[in-house]
């Protein structure tokens, strides 16, 4: 499918993806000031979208930024950017992508007067691999840095961060933080199955409080608990999650074989889909 099919919502209309542009002084291209939210569709439909809305918010909020759009009109667009795929590509599941960013702005780190950026747009949603390699990179995050847990565009770290596991033979990277406990991946939360109990960093971690993360503790399915970095290579399994990845398991560490999918990620993985079929806001 052409990535250029289908329309954006942009500051209020919906306009053509080629029409979908913003100022050469927007802040968020200047200095990567913005929030953004991944959603998926399940049949067309989007799911957890009052959970993505929150925490939008949330990260909005986190980084000073205006958010003046309410999430009724939110959902609106969301609704009519996946529709005009819709009729493209009927059978098409979708990523969709809300970015908000500061609007047009003095060339530099300080915000301008204006309105910010608000934009809706969706591609297709390609269906994750199996399991995942992944590789711890030898950068830390900051549990205690000002965009801790915060989801922001200011994302060049973890582009490098991916490179670094892609050209080390693994599909995510993983972070450490500071102090040395294991954190979370590029764009996932990570699970550990540590005698029969799937455990995960809490928010402390610096880790960002994944909406599929919530849905599997909120089911019982695992608890937090802050985890040496070292015990990733000793994990009877692994797994990651994310909107995009519903407990993806993962097959090596570092180079080192699990043996994917262990039977708690096996019930992580039909607990989410059971969830996420029974309705769209879980």
């Amino acid at each position: 499918m052409d990535r250029h099919a289908g329309l954006v919502w942009c500051n209020g209309a919906l306009v053509a993806a080629a029409e979908a542009t913003v100022a050469h002084d927007d802040h968020g291209l200047v200095v990567g000031d913005g929030v953004f939210e991944t959603l998926a569709t399940r049949g067309g439909r989007p799911y957890a979208v009052r959970r993505h809305l929150a925490r939008l918010r949330r990260s909005a909020a986190g980084l000073g930024l205006r958010l003046d759009v309410q999430d009724a009109e939110l959902g609106r667009a969301i609704e009519d950017v996946i529709a005009s795929h819709g009729r493209l590509d009927a059978d098409l599941e979708l990523r969709v992508r809300i970015t908000v960013t500061g609007g047009p702005s003095p060339l530099g780190s300080a915000r301008g007067d204006g309105p910010p950026t608000v934009l809706v747009a969706a591609g297709p949603l390609l269906p994750p691999a199996p399991s995942a390699r992944v590789v711890v990179v030898p950068w830390a995050r900051n549990e205690r840095g000002a965009l801790s847990g915060l989801k922001t565009t200011s994302y060049g770290e973890n582009v490098l961060a991916l490179d670094y596991a892609h050209r080390h033979g693994g599909d995510e990277a993983i972070f450490a933080n500071t102090v040395g406990e294991l954190c979370e991946g590029t764009g996932s939360n990570v699970f550990l199955v540590l005698e029969g109990r799937a455990v995960t960093p809490p928010l402390s971690s610096g880790c960002l409080a994944g909406v599929t993360r919530a849905l599997v503790l909120e089911a019982g399915l695992a608890e937090e608990r802050p985890l040496p970095l070292a015990v990733l290579h000793h994990a009877d399994e692994a797994f990651l999650t994310s909107t995009t990845r519903l407990g993806q398991p993962i097959s090596h560490v570092d180079g080192r074989p699990l043996s994917p999918p262990g039977p708690v990620t096996r019930t992580v993985q039909r607990a989410l889909e059971e969830l996420l079929a029974a309705t769209p806001e879980p």
